[in-house]
């Protein structure tokens, strides 16, 4: 581990973006990084989801309550194992669901979703570092295509529109926790050792506040 990484890395840290931006990778490659325990969003886990690309309007409220289950299992867990305390990475916010809801679900459906959601109170530990990746809609889809899950086809340049302006909306009052909002569109920090390094320095940086980070890709 280099001299950044054990200069008291956060205890906490969440990656967060539209489908396609890397999110999880970068989490992935954060805990290695650390030796921290993850916390993943387990989308493949979603019986409704191939089905939601496929026709949207018509399975967007399962594939959402489907979620909103799997979110209110999780954070059972973590309260019964006591694990709000030790370091960990995320690929998601609690929150995302409810971005997720307002942006497919009609509005009697979204009546219902919030509902649900208000009787769960869920509760989640709140990050000391939020991770926001941002790109541009064509480069989400050309990063959906290549990594080629059969589920994803459907999904659209329209689709990825609506959703990085919802993510754009969301962190815009998103105060909750220290936030590094980086511009994703040139970088490859889980391929390219050069890219992370900068990216991992710069998020070792962060400890209260808003940032912005524009890497630039480098060699190595």
């Amino acid at each position: 581990m280099s001299e950044a990484t054990s200069s008291n890395p956060p205890r906490y840290i969440v990656v967060e973006g539209p489908i396609g931006v890397g999110k999880t990778s970068l989490a992935r490659k954060l805990a290695m990084t650390f030796n921290y325990d993850m916390l993943l969003e387990q989308a493949q886990d979603n019986p409704f989801i191939a089905r939601f690309y496929q026709s949207p309007r018509q399975y967007a409220l399962q594939t959402q309550l489907f979620f909103l289950f799997q979110r209110a299992e999780q954070m059972r867990q973590l309260a019964q194992n006591d694990m709000f305390s030790p370091l960990r990475v995320s690929d998601f916010l609690l929150q995302k669901d409810r971005l997720f809801a307002e942006l497919n679900l009609d509005q009697d459906e979204f009546a219902l979703y919030d509902k649900v959601y208000q009787h769960l109170s869920l509760q989640a530990p709140t990050p000391d570092l939020v991770i926001y990746l941002q790109a541009p809609s064509d480069v989400l889809l050309q990063r959906i295509h290549q990594r080629g899950l059969e589920h994803e086809r459907p999904i659209s340049a329209s689709y990825l529109d609506r959703l990085n302006e919802a993510y754009a909306r969301f962190f815009h009052f998103y105060d909750e926790a220290p936030l590094l909002i980086v511009n994703a569109t040139d970088i490859d920090p889980v391929h390219r050792e050069a890219d992370y390094a900068q990216l991992l320095n710069r998020a070792l940086d962060i400890r209260s506040g808003r940032h912005y980070f524009n890497p630039r890709p480098l060699v190595g």
